[in-house]
């Protein structure tokens, strides 16, 4: 008895399979991170105007770094904000939050320190402290913090 598939049987046992494994590749990544800010200001990071978004805002600092790797600084967590941007989180400073914007292909999950988050031809990079309220103060890093992401 020879065996015989039509089309469209191909093509759901196909689409089954894709939408199964896309599934398990997905079902590994970390919750999305949202915060909310202290401050506010009407333009903010992921805002439109017209028809482009907003990659950096007020005290947010951009890093031309042309392909280059971002490490961690230190052992903590990478999870997303949205599609463009993410969050490190460490036990080592709980008090703060760093977001993280541009980076290629990052890296997600625990994370150990000296290890590479991904690469970003620019790095739009912002600091967070946790206020008593709950909310978190973008805050001006210092430039010895910053240069830990560079240094591999």
């Amino acid at each position: 008895m020879a065996l015989s598939f039509s089309t469209k049987h191909i093509l759901q046992v196909t689409g089954g399979a894709l939408l199964t494994l896309l599934a398990a590749c997905q079902s590994g990544l970390p919750p999305s991170r949202t915060i909310t800010i202290q401050q506010t200001w009407e333009l903010q990071v992921g805002n439109q105007v017209g028809d482009y978004r907003i990659s950096s805002g007020l005290g947010d600092i951009t890093l031309e770094l042309s392909g280059d790797s971002v490490q961690m600084p230190f052992d903590g967590k990478v999870q997303p904000m949205d599609e463009h941007c993410l969050a490190l989180t460490s036990p080592e400073v709980p008090a703060y939050l760093f977001r993280l914007c541009g980076i290629n292909r990052p890296s997600l999950g625990k994370r150990s320190q000296g290890h590479a988050i991904g690469r970003a031809e620019r790095l739009v990079f912002a600091a967070f402290r946790k206020e008593p309220d709950g909310t978190w103060a973008l805050i001006e890093p210092a430039t010895d913090l910053i240069e830990q992401f560079l240094t591999e």
